[in-house]
């Protein structure tokens, strides 16, 4: 998926003018890669989460803020000669509120994987992932 700046090479606006074989992308779902204390998020929504829990914590609400905590759900496995790669799931932000561990990813758009997996981790882990 090219940008509309880009027009595979031909274009006078693209960065790499020369050498450009129009591989400036965009996101598939118009989220921008944003960094906060030199942390680099997928988006807006999930950098400014993470500040709000940040505050959370310094005020004591929550405790042991972690961040891309992956769970498998499926790990790897062979089937006759066929290798079977291992599915996991990487949850945006995991801590504790009240003594009970929370695991919330910050969505903007729910895709058929992830309500898969969502379903995975409910039966797996018994753990409900709380979306922001």
């Amino acid at each position: 998926m090219y940008s509309k700046r880009c027009m595979n090479g031909l274009c006078k606006t693209c960065p790499e003018e020369q050498t450009c074989k129009g591989t400036i992308k965009t996101s598939k779902y118009k989220n921008k890669k944003t960094v906060v204390d030199g942390i680099e998020f997928d988006s807006k929504k999930e950098a400014n989460r993470y500040q709000e829990l940040l505050l959370l914590q310094k005020n004591g609400i929550i405790t042991d803020l972690k961040r891309q905590v992956p769970y498998t759900l499926v790990p790897a496995f062979n089937l006759g000669r066929k290798r079977y790669r291992p599915m996991s799931y990487i949850a945006d932000f995991v801590y504790k509120e009240n003594g009970k561990e929370v695991v919330e990813d910050t969505k903007g758009y729910r895709t058929e994987v992830y309500k898969i997996k969502k379903k995975l981790m409910a039966y797996i882990y018994q753990i409900e992932i709380r979306e922001v």
